[in-house]
This record gives C-alpha cells, structure tokens and sequence, in this order.
C-alpha cells in the first residue's frame, strides 16, 4: 500500500475502476481523519459518526463502480459533499438538533497523533480540544457549521458556500461572526488555550 502514497487522488481513482483494492485503502486512508472529524462535530455521536463514515465509502464506492463519478472537482470536497448530505439526511429523518450533546466524548482526539508528546502534553492538548469543541457547542449551527468544514475539513469557502447552499459572503460572515462568538466566551470564561 505504501506504493501508491505519492499517487493523486485522481490517479487511486482511477486504479480502483481498474480493480485495484489498494488503491481505494489508500485513498480512505488518505482522508479518514477530515471526514471523520468533520461528521462527528457535526453529529457529535461517536457511533453515528462511524456509522455515517462508513455510509459515505459505500457511496463513493458505488459511485465510482457505477462510472458516475466525473472529475469535474477534489476527491475530498466530493466526499464532504456526501458526508454533509448524510448528516443533514440523518437529522431530517429523526428529528434531532444537532446541537443536543450526548456524553462526554473524548473520543475525537484519538484521530490525532500525538506520538511525539509528553503525557503532559497530551493531556494539555486534549483539554483545549475538549475547550474548543465546548465551545463549537455553544455557537449557532451555521456559524459552527462553516467553522467545521473550514477548519477541521480544510474546505476552501467556495466549497463551503456550494455544501451548504449559501453565498461565498454569507460563509464568511458565518466565519467572522462565529470566530467572534468563540473569542467572546473565550474572553468572559477566561479560557486559556
């Protein structure tokens, strides 16, 4: 599998319509952690989130099986696309806000490598992850929304306004204002990170 590392997205693609499993691995691999991340902050569901992560492979495989898939943009946005499209699909069926929290959740951190640090280190770290997402909780959904994709996804903000069906300006000022929501609560608990 280390073989196909430095291939383009484009390229694994490609090798699995030829039939190439690797290549497929590779690619999941590859971005596991932004879809993961990204599903969970938005479901806030450990086993939901794997659930939905899963469900979104099944697509993409599908897809490109199917030959319907057109390379017309990234891989990464493509399958954001169908993991936003998935949550929002899940939220419709049950009925849920997605701002409800469920427990306390530690779980999003394993995704990170902290292999170099110290346990002190790491658990500074896990405590400003906990911080942060506290405070993505707090925000209105849109705001946290685009904090998501932008951060955790790495989704530029025109791949952020066509996913959630908004102007590039309005994904802005979801940033900003959502940016300045954080720096507020930040500011009145006096949170260090």
């Amino acid at each position: 599998m280390r073989i196909y590392q430095d291939f383009t997205d484009q390229q694994l693609i490609h090798l699995f319509k030829d039939g190439n499993t690797e290549a497929l691995e590779t690619l999941v691999l590859r971005h596991k952690d932004k879809l993961y991340t990204s599903i969970f902050l938005l479901v806030k569901d450990k086993y939901l989130a794997e659930d939905l992560f899963q469900e979104v492979f099944i697509r993409v495989i599908d897809t490109l099986r199917s030959n319907r898939y057109t390379e017309e943009g990234k891989f990464l946005p493509w399958a954001m696309r169908i993991a936003h499209n998935l949550c929002v699909d899940h939220f419709r069926k049950v009925k849920r806000n997605p701002a409800i929290k469920t427990s306390d959740n530690h779980d999003i951190f394993e995704l990170l490598n902290f292999s170099d640090d110290t346990a002190e280190q790491k658990i500074m770290k896990n405590q400003s992850y906990e911080r942060i997402r506290q405070m993505l909780d707090l925000l209105p959904e849109e705001q946290r929304e685009v904090i998501v994709l932008r951060h955790y996804a790495d989704l530029s903000f025109k791949e952020i306004a066509s996913l959630t069906h908004c102007s590039i300006n309005t994904a802005l000022g979801r940033m900003r204002y959502g940016l300045i929501n954080m720096r507020k609560m930040m500011t009145e608990k006096q949170i260090n990170l």
